[in-house]
């Protein structure tokens, strides 16, 4: 209890003489320290309030404005026109200042009215070009002289350093397109996967929804854009994600790999300490808007940074008919489960962040912690990997006072949830490949009950040093998080380092008081809500796979996109597997837009369709189908929001129930890499990231994920369902390496020879 009495600061005892007075200088010391780095945190705020508030100009130029002006007065001119003088005669006489004075204070009023409107006009200048997206359409090599005007205005205003936040209101709003050019698309797009008959009916329904309900839908869609800042995201975020009654789990959270060959150290604790001290220091980053804007690479258009918000001290919390979002403005702990118990781990003292060092021995005291669970504590989880409605009744039931509650506030305010597992997992042992299978699948799921699915994102550190992380998906897309994830990867391994013997650096101080074990009295069964979870997660099978033969760089050679080749190659491998071509989702982001998120890309298309000697011309297509997504004329998002709309007003569109009903049979995504560059990866290629991925979306489908590694390798994430007979996660890899082989093939007949001749390299 040594750590009860030190959080005291005062005690005292009345006695005959008087109030004897105790009190404890180390615990006012630590809540000073605390209260000082509370301060700190809201100073900061304000400041860099000020500073994005004024962006693309800075706090000094409104002295150079003063100065400015003042200069011209003094030189017998009158630059305000007589503004000054009239500020000057509406001064209130309770101001006794002498004429100069008043000079001076109307100057300054006028001085800053002026700042104001030219920040005013500097951002909406910045707004106007920032609209501009024709030059994502241009040839490379063949820039207009429009774009290139463009180009230098934007680098111009963009050239003051910029916060995190600073283009956030400067972005465009996301503009809805016209009913007529979204159904075009539609009809393009659905035309490869129907036979006549079935082409004609829906050529019939959408002009029969154009001429009907398609126009009053829009004028109220029209009416939202105006008024909300994206017309899509808060929908997309309700319906899409927070609605949805079946478990998160699998359906809905992704993960994220560690590196493919290097472990940086295979002790645990270690592992865990630099993890958990990198993923703070990206949220003090976060949090003093610290890190650079993403951009377009090899651009300095920006990206909608605000899905970054909500990253840390955030949960999903279940509800019966809806879930909620829960963010909290800061947390100085992390949730931590080992072998059935929970503990909260403070990671801050006296207002510090530990030292690396100092979490290892925290996190190796919970190691070493001998306590058994609690009964039901164990597989508490579980209730979060279950449906939605029976957690959020039993929530309600038996978590909304006492012990339970608080122990729940503790993971739900948690800055995140750490799990140390006590399995091995990664690329190793006899049979690498099937481990690999292994290591996806425990991230995606692991025993159902020993991840925290409601959390933002649960990292994961195995017994043999290996990490990963599951994420929530409401909050945040895939790229947000990989970015994150990028830093932690990137700062462990770098940054922050090991000694000679695989521990953490720093100092300790042996007086830190343990991690606290969560106390539970659970007298519920999560045998429901397990049996589902265990039964999805049986379901779900999972082949991971690095593609060695060629990478970006031989696909760059003969002048073809890689995402777009990657694509074709799926399409092929599709083909062949099931005889048939498929309703395809591609993730494309829209976050050239405020508040943007993502957009469908539908991969298929006629060009895909036919003879592979229009290879060249279907990857042109494809690539001006996702320049589309992500400059707001996409399909399926505008679709979804006039089908919304129709259930506001309580009215109904065939064409809109058919359209959103059709399953995506091969749901595939990029994960981005590189987008912070905090290592050179052509000098440390062995620090390959193995990517991340997700469940598939449709019962009979497959979901991919591909992440496209340096120049030479790509690595594959495909999952599909057991119970569906006509889909195998390995075979449907095979095809992917052979389509890709043959696409080479198809567009150089001569590397078909140089792979024979260089076997090695063969996967």
């Amino acid at each position: 209890m040594a750590e009860a009495h030190q959080a005291v600061a005062f005690q005292f005892t009345i006695t005959p003489e008087g109030i004897d007075l105790h009190l404890s200088y180390q615990a006012l010391s630590q809540i000073y320290l605390s209260g000082l780095r509370s301060w700190k945190k809201r100073i900061s705020r304000i400041k860099n309030r000020i500073i994005k508030g004024v962006y693309p100009a800075s706090p000094s130029s409104w002295l150079f404005v003063v100065i400015a002006i003042l200069a011209t007065m003094y030189m017998q001119s009158d630059p305000s026109m007589g503004l000054i003088a009239k500020i000057r005669e509406h001064l209130p006489l309770s101001l006794s200042l002498s004429a100069q004075g008043q000079t001076v204070l109307s100057v300054l009023l006028f001085s800053t009215l002026l700042w104001l409107s030219l920040i005013l006009a500097l951002r909406f200048c910045l707004k106007l070009l920032l609209s501009y997206h024709r030059w994502m359409f241009e040839l490379h090599g063949r820039i207009s002289t429009k774009t290139k005007v463009w180009a230098t205005l934007v680098r111009l205003l963009s050239s003051r350093k910029p916060l995190l936040y600073s283009y956030q209101t400067s972005l465009p709003h996301l503009p809805v397109p016209s009913i007529k050019d979204t159904l075009e698309r539609y009809l393009e797009s659905v035309k490869p996967l129907l036979d006549v008959d079935g082409f004609q009916r829906m050529t019939r329904l959408a002009a029969e929804f154009e001429k009907s309900l398609g126009n009053r839908l829009q004028k109220y869609l029209k009416l939202k854009a105006l008024w909300a800042t994206n017309y899509v995201s808060d929908w997309w975020e309700e319906y899409v994600y927070l609605r949805s009654r079946s478990p998160i789990m699998v359906n809905s959270n992704y993960y994220g790999m560690d590196f493919l060959y290097v472990t940086p150290t295979s002790t645990q604790a270690a592992r865990a300490g630099n993890t958990i001290t990198a993923l703070f220091l990206y949220r003090r980053k976060v949090n003093r808007e610290e890190l650079n804007p993403s951009r377009i690479p090899g651009t300095v258009i920006p990206l909608c940074a605000a899905q970054c918000e909500r990253m840390f001290n955030t949960t999903r919390t279940p509800g019966e008919e809806t879930d909620v979002l829960q963010h909290w403005q800061d947390s100085e702990f992390v949730a931590v489960y080992h072998r059935g118990r929970y503990f909260r781990l403070w990671v801050y003292r006296a207002g510090r962040l530990l030292s690396p060092r100092e979490i290892q021995y925290q996190i190796q005291r919970i190691l070493d912690d001998p306590s058994p669970p609690s009964p039901g504590e164990d597989k508490l989880g579980a209730l979060t990997a279950g449906n939605r409605t029976p957690w959020a009744q039993m929530r309600k039931q038996f978590f909304s006072s006492g012990v339970n509650k608080r122990s729940l506030d503790c993971i739900e305010k948690a800055a995140f949830f750490v799990t140390l597992d006590d399995q091995e997992e990664g690329m190793m042992g006899e049979n690498p490949s099937v481990n690999l299978d292994r290591y996806a699948k425990s991230l995606l799921h692991g025993k159902c009950y020993d991840r925290w699915f409601d959390k933002s994102f649960s990292v994961v550190v195995y017994k043999n040093g290996k990490n990963g992380l599951n994420a929530e998906h409401s909050w945040a897309d895939a790229p947000i998080v990989a970015h994150l994830w990028e830093f932690t990867l990137a700062t462990d391994a770098f940054h922050l380092g090991y000694t000679a013997d695989g521990n953490c650096k720093g100092e300790i101080e042996h007086s830190l008081p343990p991690p606290q074990r969560l106390s539970w009295d659970i007298p519920l069964q999560v045998s429901e809500s397990l049996a589902v979870a265990q039964a999805l997660a049986d379901d779900v099978d999972c082949h991971v796979f690095p593609f060695r033969e060629f990478g970006k760089g031989r696909i760059k050679k003969m002048k073809l996109s890689p995402d777009s080749f990657v694509q074709l190659a799926l399409q092929l491998a599709y083909y062949r597997d099931r005889g048939t071509f498929c309703l395809t989702y591609e993730a494309s982001m829209t976050r050239l837009f405020r508040e943007g998120r993502t957009e469908t890309v539908r991969s298929s298309s006629n060009e895909s369709s036919l003879q592979r000697l229009l290879l060249r011309k279907a990857a042109e297509k494809h690539q001006n189908l996702y320049r589309l997504a992500m400059t707001g004329s996409g399909i399926d998002r505008h679709l979804f929001c006039l089908y919304v709309v129709s259930k506001y007003l309580g009215v109904e569109s065939p064409f809109l129930k058919e359209v959103l009903s059709e399953p995506w049979r091969l749901s595939t995504s990029q994960t981005p890499v590189q987008q912070m560059e905090l290592f050179d990866l052509v000098n440390h290629p062995e620090f390959i990231s193995l990517g991340g991925g997700f469940g598939p979306v449709a019962d009979d489908g497959y979901g991919v994920s591909y992440i496209i590694m340096g120049e030479e390798m790509i690595n594959f994430h495909v999952s599909c369902k057991h119970s569906c007979t006509e889909t195998d996660s390995h075979k449907f890899g095979s095809q992917i390496s052979q389509a890709m082989m043959d696409l080479m093939t198809l567009l150089n007949p001569d590397f078909k020879e140089a792979t024979k001749a260089n076997p090695d390299k063969q996967s």
